[in-house]
C-alpha cells in the first residue's frame, strides 16, 4: 500500500480528472487510474455510451489495459484507483486479477458492490473507501442534474 494519504489524494485527483472528462463526452463521470510501484500503468473513464457496451466501464478498462501491459492476468503489485465504488461486475473482474488494494472516493449507495457482497474482492485486497469522496459525489450529483432537466 501507499505510504500515506497524500498519495491517495495525487492518484485519486487524476482519477477524478478521467471522471471529468467522461463527464465531457457525455459518459456517466468514473474515472480510473492503476499505479503500479509509483507509477501510472493506465488511466480510464466510463465508454459505455460510445462503445455501445454495457461493459466499459473504467475499471474494466483499466484492468484490460494494465493486464495487456503486464502481459499477465494478475495485478498482485498495484493499486487501482477509482472515482466510484466499483459495481459487482468491476469487483468480481478485480478479484480475479488479485490486486493489492482497491481506493475509492464515493461510495455507490445503489450499484456499488458491497451492497451486494462485502467480500466480492479477493481476501487479500485491501480497500480504502472514501478518498475525496465529497469531490466525486458533487461530480455525480452534477451530471445526473443536469440530465434530468
Amino acid at each position: 500500500m501507499l505510504a500515506n494519504t497524500n498519495d491517495h489524494e495525487l492518484y485519486m485527483r487524476k482519477a477524478l480528472s478521467m471522471a471529468e472528462l467522461g463527464y465531457e463526452n457525455g459518459e456517466v463521470p468514473v474515472g480510473a487510474v492503476l499505479v503500479c510501484e509509483g507509477k501510472i500503468i493506465t488511466k480510464a473513464h466510463n465508454q459505455t455510451e460510445l462503445l455501445h457496451d454495457a461493459t466499459a466501464h473504467a475499471e474494466m478498462i483499466a484492468i484490460t489495459s494494465a493486464c495487456a501491459h503486464f502481459n499477465s492476468k494478475y495485478l498482485k503489485d498495484c493499486v487501482l484507483y477509482v472515482s466510484l465504488e466499483p459495481c459487482p461486475m468491476c469487483a468480481a473482474a478485480l478479484y480475479w486479477t488479485q490486486i493489492k488494494t482497491v481506493v475509492w472516493g464515493a461510495g455507490d449507495e445503489k450499484r456499488g458492490f458491497s451492497l451486494f457482497q462485502p467480500h466480492l474482492l479477493h481476501p487479500s485486497t485491501e480497500m480504502v473507501p472514501g478518498i475525496m469522496a465529497e469531490e466525486s459525489r458533487l461530480l455525480m450529483k452534477q451530471f445526473f442534474r443536469e440530465r434530468r432537466v
